[in-house]
C-alpha cells in the first residue's frame, strides 16, 4: 500500500530518495550519487536491496540546520 492510500503526504515520509537530497543540499544528483556509492555523504546511506538507496529525512534536516557536523555522521 502506498503513501497516498494511507493518507501520508510524501512529506510524512521517514526517508529521502538521493535526487531529494541532493535538491534539498543543493548538489549535483551526478554527485549525490556518486558520494552515495562510495559511502562518502554527509549523513548515513541506507541500503535497499542492490540498487536502491536512500537517507533519513531527519539526519538531513539536522546536517542543513547545523546540529550536527560532516564529522559525526
Amino acid at each position: 500500500m502506498d503513501n497516498r492510500r494511507k493518507g501520508k503526504k510524501r512529506d510524512d515520509r521517514l526517508t529521502l530518495s538521493i535526487p531529494e537530497f541532493a535538491a534539498m543540499t543543493g548538489c549535483s544528483r551526478h554527485l549525490a550519487y556518486s558520494l552515495a556509492r562510495q559511502d562518502k555523504l554527509p549523513v548515513p546511506v541506507i541500503r535497499l536491496g542492490d540498487k536502491r538507496m536512500c537517507v533519513s529525512r531527519k539526519a538531513v534536516e539536522r546536517l542543513l540546520s547545523g546540529e550536527v557536523s560532516t564529522d559525526e555522521r
